[in-house]
């Protein structure tokens, strides 16, 4: 309403202009930690807030639902550092996103889910959708709050602290509606301090243990990736002259074209198999960062306890992964940067044994001459343009995707390595384009690519450049392998067809079938420089998986 239309009487108090309610000084403080987005998808428990969000200038994007909305905030994360925002309504919006909190979790992600709920006196009496928020997302969470009048700035800022600290992880937030929607002072921005990089007052027995090594060997995990720390990373290994060994989601932190890179390990039978050699020669095994939830049953006990071990850890967490002759808790890339400080750089595996195991690695994925998988990867690769992030979903595809895929930098390939959820990797794709501006290239299965359909309207929507590429054989292979390997009657792993082709241009967007390396490179070159999203459905016969990993 215009002010130069109301009566003196009708004129605001200049003391009510001054009041905000509780969701702008929620709002207010998420975007002064770095949220640029919000996703979700809105209700009446939530428009208070939805309106906070975008007033303090951050931009609430809907989705077609909440799991994939906390993993296109996680895709954006990575894509820029913007801290990730969830939104959800009370009830079956909470119950929806359940999945991608657990994921948040267990791939150390630091979503801040804010929900909305009806106020306590009304919960009482009121059950309509209601149920207890908390009770059912505190075993998924770091922790879990609920907004009081008054607190609304102390427990975001406290989610921020806790959801950061050590290793990332989500952190909850149920909001009562009435708290929302009160006006209250506003109150000055708490300057939050400077977390310090805590390292252990005493290195020398590290230093002494690395100084000893004749053939040390490192394997880096998602600790470094979240730090940052890729340039100390490096620095280690040409100090040390130790050969590296990452986890899938550390890929490309040095970029997988340098010889000092041996390749990822952690859910290929073929490749660990090849590894395995040089971590039984190995005098000294440096974990840097290493998180052991990416790692499949076989990496178990992948030494004797007698093995020289230093475990460089954000956060010490009993596991029962793995043995460790020393555990170093703290800044991991702080730590690794003081261990060689000072120290002459060595020289390490005289015999040259990691080129060898290198050049094993790279022969046991090599494309086969015949159309199938490895060859979808390998064109892909090829045309893919420099530092493009590239997704994949849960499957078969993504274990020998993650083994040819060749990183040229950190976060260049995101999926989900601790829940491997299926369904991720379109949402994931979504929200790194949104923040990269560039082509994101998407590696899908078609079922999993039909759990997220929906979605390709938000893609369409938001009209951010998306390369989808889909393996198409109808069946869930990775699953029907397994049947196959314990000798059980295949079920429940077969399913039709879906025109992926139609869909795409249903959808808005621009589809293709390939069934050769030749339309392949031609159609992903062109879907690389055409605005909005591409799906380029590739035919291959669900056998091309067996033995490859």
């Amino acid at each position: 309403m215009r002010h130069d239309l109301l009566s003196p009487e009708q004129m605001p108090d200049a003391g009510v202009a001054d009041l905000v309610t509780g969701a702008d000084l929620m709002a207010a403080r998420l975007a002064a930690a770095g949220a640029t987005h919000a996703f979700g998808i809105p209700g009446g428990e939530v428009l208070a807030l939805v309106d906070a969000l975008e007033r303090a200038g951050i931009r609430f994007l809907l989705a077609k639902h909440e799991n994939a909305a906390g993993f296109m905030a996680e895709g954006l994360w990575h894509a820029t550092g913007a801290l990730p925002v969830l939104v959800a309504t009370l009830g079956p919006g909470v119950a929806n996103a359940v999945n991608v909190v657990a994921n948040a979790h267990q791939d150390r992600v630091p979503l801040i889910f804010i929900t909305g709920c009806v106020d306590q006196a009304l919960a009482e009496s009121y059950t309509h959708q209601v149920f207890d928020h908390q009770a059912v997302l505190r075993p998924l969470v770091k922790a879990s709050f609920r907004a009081a009048p008054g607190t609304e700035d102390l427990v975001v800022e406290k989610a921020l602290a806790i959801a950061l600290r050590g290793r990332p992880g989500p952190v909850h937030i149920d909001l009562p509606i009435a708290v929302a929607e009160t006006r209250t002072a506003r109150r000055a921005m708490p300057v939050a301090p400077r977390p310090l990089r805590s390292v252990p007052a005493d290195l020398s027995v590290a230093r002494a243990m690395i100084a000893a090594a004749t053939k040390p060997l490192v394997i880096a995990g998602l600790d470094l990736v979240n730090e940052g720390a890729a340039a100390v990373l490096d620095r280690f290994l040409s100090q040390t002259g130790a050969p590296l060994l990452t986890t899938y989601k550390a890929k490309g932190l040095i970029a997988e074209d340098d010889p000092r890179v041996i390749g990822a390990v952690g859910l290929s039978p073929k490749a660990d198999a090849i590894v395995h050699p040089l971590i039984d020669e190995a005098d000294l095994i440096v974990l840097a960062g290493y998180d052991p939830i990416e790692m499949r049953q076989g990496w178990r006990h992948p030494w004797p306890a007698s093995k020289r071990v230093i475990d460089i850890v954000a956060q010490d967490m009993a596991h029962g992964m793995h043995s460790a002759s020393l555990v170093l808790e703290g800044h991991v890339g702080t730590i690794l940067s003081r261990l060689v400080d000072g120290a002459a750089p060595q020289i390490a595996w005289r015999e040259g044994k990691p080129a060898v195991v290198r050049a094993a690695f790279q022969a046991a994925f090599a494309p086969p001459a015949t159309w199938g998988p490895h060859s979808v990867f390998e064109v892909l690769r090829e045309v893919a343009p420099v530092g493009t992030i590239t997704t994949a979903d849960s499957g078969a595809h993504r274990i020998l995707l993650s083994q040819m895929w060749r990183c040229d930098g950190p976060r260049r390939l995101l999926q989900s390595t601790g829940l491997c959820t299926v369904g991720c990797a379109l949402p994931l794709a979504i929200g790194a384009a949104l923040g990269s501006g560039q082509p994101t290239l998407c590696v899908v299965g078609d079922a999993g690519l039909e759990m997220v359909l929906g979605e390709l309207a938000t893609l369409r929507d938001l009209a951010v450049p998306v390369v989808i590429a889909v393996l198409v054989d109808e069946s869930l292979g990775l699953i029907a392998l397994k049947q196959r390997q314990l000798g059980l009657a295949r079920a429940g792993v077969d399913f039709g067809a879906t025109n992926f082709v139609a869909v795409a241009h249903a959808m808005g967007g621009h589809g293709v079938m390939v069934r050769d390396r030749d339309g392949l490179a031609r159609e992903a070159s062109a879907a690389f420089r055409r605005d909005g999203f591409t799906i380029l459905a590739c035919r291959i016969d669900a056998q091309s998986y067996e033995g490859a990993f």
